[in-house]
């Protein structure tokens, strides 16, 4: 007997049903213990999420991994990937990387993996935080605003990738230079000038070639522009393993938003005019860019005030509604969103609704409604998507078939390691 058979509507909108029995995807057939039938709702491959900054431990206050991931599982994320920073201590060794794991697996009401940090003072460490099930490695090409995580100068990084290489592991960079254009005043104009898209192609092409020098798999995350996208498709026709992610702030937000919403709008690299934005969004379509990372960023209201945006925290707050104001736009999103995720990062049995795949899905309503803090589930109600009006809402989060609620238990993802 089935476990769970749901009828729904794919995106093409025609019906479909889903059948699941002992968390996976299994051909229709026979009864079934539970029977859904979920109108016009879509049904869609769950997201995964490589790019998050849940912060535990030691940050909590900031966001956590139950806050964290709770929002996420609203805005249709099955698992996530928590970056290394803002962690404190950041997780640089084996230690924290344990310490990190048993804290999420006490708190992630999703499916997560971890990423080991790549800094000068972690590359002793990168083996044994590779053992302990690191899904890559990532580093700073710039100051990543926190000390206690330096960037990684192209001696590090290079180093750092050799390492990789010998694990069969991606490293991931934050593709800046490490001095911004000095610019006038303080206000968000200044901070926007102060971080052109040369300082983001200049340090793309540095990581391209380190990535060709090594042979490491390399993933370049939140790109925001069509220049760095176009410099790592020229890579890729030359034999570089490298894939692209970008972020939904840079598909919904552009300079003018960032300007008239201010520090909530604040981010690295920084939003791009009207222009890039479309840009962006065809390179998207037309496969040019692999992944879509939330790249949630929070910190507290009284970091995200005042009239200085160069010393205000930088980072977007968007992890609940970025998919579903994505959906607006386009359905043809779901690869970057799953499949392609999981076939990067070697996820055995993810990102796929077809059967002996993991029964990750989300079922999304046409639903219009304003976004209002009050329903935020993350640490603070700030978000850059505050009175925006997405046209979908998600409905339910299944993960490996089970609806997720505040007392799920996510498990820990390992990456499916392969001879080098």
């Amino acid at each position: 007997m089935l476990d769970l058979l749901v009828h729904a509507r794919s995106p093409d909108g025609s019906r479909i049903s889903l059948a699941v029995a002992e968390g996976r995807v299994v051909e229709p057939g026979g009864s079934a213990r539970e029977e859904i039938d979920a109108g016009d709702a879509l049904l869609l491959p769950a997201w995964i999420d490589a790019h998050v900054h849940f912060n535990e431990p030691g940050r909590a206050d900031w966001e956590g991994l139950s806050t964290g991931s709770r929002a996420l599982a609203a805005g249709g994320g099955c698992a996530f990937f928590d970056m290394p920073l803002n962690s404190s201590p950041p997780v640089v060794t084996a230690e924290a990387f344990r310490e990190k794991r048993r804290i999420a697996e006490e708190k992630s009401v999703l499916d997560f993996a971890l990423w080991g940090g790549l800094t000068p003072e972690a590359l002793p460490h990168l083996d044994a935080m590779a053992d302990a099930g690191a899904i890559g490695f990532k580093a700073f090409m710039c100051p990543s605003g926190l000390d206690e995580f330096p960037a990684a100068d192209p001696a590090t990084l290079k180093a750092g990738m050799e390492i990789a290489v010998q694990r069969g592991l991606p490293v991931a960079v934050h593709a800046e230079l490490p001095h911004p254009v000095e610019t006038a005043g303080t206000d968000m104009r200044a901070w926007l000038d102060s971080r052109p898209v040369t300082f983001e192609t200049k340090a793309i092409r540095l990581a391209l070639e380190l990535a060709g020098e090594t042979g490491c798999a390399l993933h370049v995350v939140h790109v925001t522009c069509p220049e760095g996208i176009d410099l790592i498709a020229d890579a890729k026709s030359r034999g570089v393993d490298v894939t692209v992610e970008t972020c939904p702030h840079y598909l919904l937000l552009d300079r003018d938003d960032a300007i008239r919403i201010g520090a909530a709008a604040k981010c690295a690299p920084p939003l791009r005019t009207t222009n890039t934005v479309e840009t962006l969004w065809r390179r998207l379509l037309d496969g040019g860019i692999d992944t879509l990372g939330s790249d949630h960023s929070p910190a507290p209201p009284d970091m995200k005030t005042g009239d200085d945006l160069f010393a205000i925290w930088g980072g977007i707050a968007g992890i609940q509604h970025g998919l579903p104001l994505l959906l607006d736009r386009s359905l043809d999103i779901l690869p970057q969103l799953s499949s392609k995720v999981a076939d990067r990062f070697r996820l055995a049995g993810k990102g796929r609704l077809t059967p002996g795949h993991d029964a990750d899905f989300i079922l999304v309503e046409a639903a219009p409604h304003s976004i209002d803090a009050a329903d935020l589930l993350t640490r603070h109600p700030i978000s850059p998507y505050l009175g925006l009006t997405p046209r979908h809402r998600i409905a339910a989060t299944y993960l490996r078939g089970q609806k997720v609620t505040p007392t799920t238990r996510g498990t820990f993802l390992k990456p499916r390691i392969t001879d080098h």
